[in-house]
């Protein structure tokens, strides 16, 4: 049920020309996942369309160029008063996750400029992240989707039941499948995907987490925990497993530092 266009969508829109765009970035996952899994493409797209607020949009720069910094663990403060994101990243997460750096998939995989490549995000933590491990380097896709993008993308009502982890039409269930209802209310989802797909394209992808928060204002948080890519652009071997483990992924999805204030 992981379709890496949709994935993406949100993070390489607006991203220069369309060249650049998540669609043609990962065409190989998208054509074949467009054929075999489009009716669980859009569960994985519906939310609770009930409850709204104006979320505030965040001007992202995708520089490929920004620093990198170790991870120093949820209990030790940044010492700059302003960090990027991939410092205020690296601080809630504990030190063994490795080096982490803000990068931009369009830059690495397509060329693009790093102008052509900027994105206007909505959480401030929003954005791609390669993590350097071990001599490997996996990365982490985090995007907000606001209720107005959700709907857009689904094009019906959401269905507050829902259960991604529930096989849809001939459509296997997803690998490894979790649904926790949160106290908030808020539904979270994670599963695995191989990323054994098929294609023309010089990228290949290894196996991942994937995770879906659904709030209850109708928007919802997208992400990837990919143990890395092969092809053009690389910056490194696979991973042996996914930079984040599950349970790093619920607790970074599920915490306040990847909300919008206000």
């Amino acid at each position: 049920m992981n379709d890496v266009r949709e994935l993406l969508d949100r993070a390489a829109e607006g991203a220069g020309k369309p060249a650049f765009s998540a669609a043609t970035v990962y065409a190989k996952a998208a054509r074949i996942r467009r054929r075999r899994r489009a009716a669980a493409s859009a569960a994985v797209l519906a939310v609770v369309a009930a409850g709204a607020f104006t979320l505030p949009r965040t001007s992202g720069d995708e520089d490929p160029a920004h620093a990198s910094v170790a991870s120093a663990g949820p209990s030790a403060p940044p010492s700059d008063p302003a960090p990027d994101r991939a410092e205020r990243l690296a601080a809630l997460l504990p030190p063994d996750v490795g080096e982490i750096k803000e990068v931009s998939l369009a830059v690495l995989i397509k060329n693009a400029t790093p102008e052509q490549a900027r994105t206007t995000y909505l959480g401030p933590l929003d954005g791609h992240y390669a993590f350097r491990k071990d001599g490997g380097v996996g990365y982490l896709v985090l995007t907000l989707e606001d209720r107005e993008a959700v709907e857009k993308k689904t094009g019906r009502p959401a269905d507050p039941d829902e259960d991604l982890c529930v096989r849809v039409g001939q459509e296997p269930a997803p690998t490894d499948c979790e649904r926790e209802v949160l106290p908030d209310g808020r539904v979270l989802t994670t599963w695995r995907d191989t990323m054994d797909v098929e294609g023309d394209d010089s990228v290949g992808w290894g196996p991942e987490l994937v995770g879906r928060l659904r709030q209850e204002d109708g928007s919802q948080f997208l992400v990837r925990s990919s143990t890395g890519f092969e092809g053009t652009g690389t910056l490194g071997p696979l991973l042996s497993e996914p930079p984040l483990s599950r349970q790093q992924l619920k607790e970074l999805l599920s915490g306040p530092e990847v909300l919008p204030t206000g």
